[in-house]
């Protein structure tokens, strides 16, 4: 499922979009729900992140509360897409690079950490993480 992520990330990177890629998948059938990369840019939304869309196609094929799912994303997510993970119900969540700078789930606000936090899911991230980290680079390198 990683690779369908890391495949809607490099979609997204020739979109001109972040390389960001998620898969939303039904964990006791294997289904996958769907699949989306960023179109922030595309939509002119600041909310488009790849969990956003997928987390928004999901609800739109089960309840709203995705407790039998699983997300495989590229990167860590922000706080914005942790939260709504966490407000999905989502059962666990697979993550391929770490974000230092903007991520919300190992680094910055830790969502899942928070006393506030409603559901914390199962987390594992490191998934493929040199490709997910060098599609990043790659990335960001060429648009210096």
């Amino acid at each position: 499922m990683m690779e369908m992520a890391l495949q809607q990330a490099e979609a997204a990177a020739k979109r001109g979009e972040v390389p960001v890629g998620a898969v939303l998948v039904h964990g006791p059938s294997g289904r996958v729900l769907a699949s989306a990369g960023n179109r922030v840019e595309e939509l002119k939304d600041a909310t488009a992140h790849a969990e956003m869309l997928v987390l928004r196609a999901g609800a739109g094929t089960a309840e709203y509360r995705l407790s039998d799912c699983d997300l495989y994303v590229s990167l860590e997510p922000c706080p914005m897409c942790a939260a709504a993970i966490s407000l999905a119900r989502i059962r666990r969540l697979y993550f391929g690079a770490y974000d230092p700078k903007s991520g919300g789930v190992e680094h910055g606000a830790r969502i899942f950490e928070q006393p506030t936090c409603h559901h914390r899911p199962e987390v594992v991230g490191g998934i493929e993480e040199a490709r997910a980290a060098s599609l990043l680079r790659d990335f960001f390198a060429a648009r210096r």
